[in-house]
């Protein structure tokens, strides 16, 4: 096989990524604006509706974060990761069109929740997908190619939503309703570039079916506490990364809100958030083929790093054209970070049980952005200031870092696929 050739199976593989960045966008730029627009409407302050949709992510995270893991402890049976993939992204499309109906603020977070259930429920599955469409040799940069054609092509639905929402009173729309439409077209296509993917993809490690796979799911989910007390690599990077991934899903996750609290108008933090996507797409590419070169572990540290400068420049944002300095800076790392994590961690896992130890690092992971969304939601509440949030999230991504550069840095190991 050309090394730098995809495979179809690869290629399918991406579209996911694809298909649900674009609802991955609109939770970054839309959504909130246009919650916390309907919350102002209401009466609300901008601190408590930044309060209020941070504690709603934080739910949506938990759930997750319980259910996740048996989730992926019975998609690791063989047969059913593929359904259990396609039941939860198909939550996620409805739950997405459904975004549409809503005009009461509360009502209208209660569908959010349940669309980011399905969408985040969906990558234990997909993430664990990795070692049945690839080779270890390949992982970084199909999972880095992932992040980055995902980052490109969400900008097709974007744009003709951006479109709608700003053109909507010319093109006789009221903005509620462009927005609406807006959320029906990013459900379309988040689910037909999908179908490629469902049709040809084939569960390749499993685990062969028992009497009773859920019962035998919750036995084998509290083994790997067992196994991860002996893995002290396994284990080391996932401590490290609950604290560094904290940054970068509460970044993702409340920049908009951030950027409306301290005085950035709506238009400018939609283009700086697709400014956003354009430019992390070549640099998810680059950081890809940097891994031919330098030690995954060591890309991954300098993304930390480079995460905590973007907290402590936040710090101080007020104007408009720091805001967009920002998004520059995170796009250059954000594809990064996620994909060379997600790649990494497979290469430890034993492949057959990939969608068990995937369901593990979505607690990891959901938990830091439960923990990150919340206490940013508290102290910016408390301090009426979303500034002392962001120096909180700070501190996490410091601790991550430590934790990864004493306990995880040097380690290049490849996990056996049948331990």
């Amino acid at each position: 096989m050309d090394k730098n050739q995809l495979t179809k199976l690869e290629k399918y593989w991406i579209l996911y990524d694809i298909g649900n960045s674009a609802f991955v966008l609109l939770v970054s730029t839309i959504i909130p604006i246009y919650f916390k627009n309907i919350a102002s409407a209401n009466g609300i302050s901008l601190s408590d509706s930044t309060a209020y949709y941070g504690y709603a992510v934080s739910l949506s995270t938990l759930i997750v974060a319980v259910i996740g893991p048996v989730l992926g402890t019975i998609a690791d049976t063989k047969g059913y990761k593929k359904p259990l993939f396609t039941f939860s992204m198909m939550v996620g499309v409805i739950g997405c069109a459904a975004l549409a109906l809503p005009s009461s603020w509360i009502f209208f977070l209660a569908v959010f929740v349940v669309a980011k259930v399905g969408f985040a429920s969906s990558l234990i599955f997909y993430d664990a997908m990795l070692s049945d469409v690839t080779t270890d040799d390949r992982m970084d940069n199909l999972s880095s190619l992932g992040y980055a054609w995902g980052y490109l092509g969400s900008c097709v639905p974007f744009i003709a939503s951006l479109i709608l929402v700003l053109f909507a009173e010319p093109i006789g729309l009221s903005t509620a309703a462009a927005t609406a439409i807006a959320f029906l077209l990013n459900a379309v296509w988040w689910l037909v570039v999908t179908l490629p993917l469902l049709k040809n993809y084939k569960q390749i490690y499993y685990i062969e079916p028992v009497r009773s796979p859920i019962k035998s799911s919750f036995q084998r989910f509290g083994n790997i506490f067992k196994e991860l007390r002996e893995n002290k690599t396994v284990f080391y990077f996932l401590l490290a990364f609950f604290f560094y991934i904290d940054g970068v899903y509460t970044i993702i996750e409340m920049a908009t809100s951030y950027g409306k609290d301290v005085g950035i108008d709506d238009n400018s933090l939609l283009l700086a958030l697709l400014l956003t996507q354009i430019v992390a797409f070549p640099f998810s590419i680059l950081f890809g083929k940097l891994t031919k070169k330098y030690r995954t572990t060591d890309l991954i540290s300098i993304s930390i790093v480079g995460y905590i400068g973007i907290a402590a420049f936040a710090l101080q944002l007020d104007k408009t054209w720091e805001f967009w300095f920002l998004a520059v800076l995170v796009a250059v790392f954000q594809g990064a970070i996620q994909a060379l994590s997600r790649s990494h961690f497979a290469r430890i896992i034993p492949k057959n049980k990939s969608s068990e130890y995937f369901g593990i690092y979505d607690i990891f992971g959901k938990g830091a952005s439960f923990l990150g969304t919340m206490l940013m939601g508290i102290t910016t509440q408390l301090a009426d200031n979303s500034k002392v949030g962001v120096a909180v999230i700070g501190g996490m991504l410091v601790l991550g870092f430590m934790i990864f550069h004493f306990k995880c840095r040097n380690v290049e190991t490849k996990y056996s696929e049948n331990v």
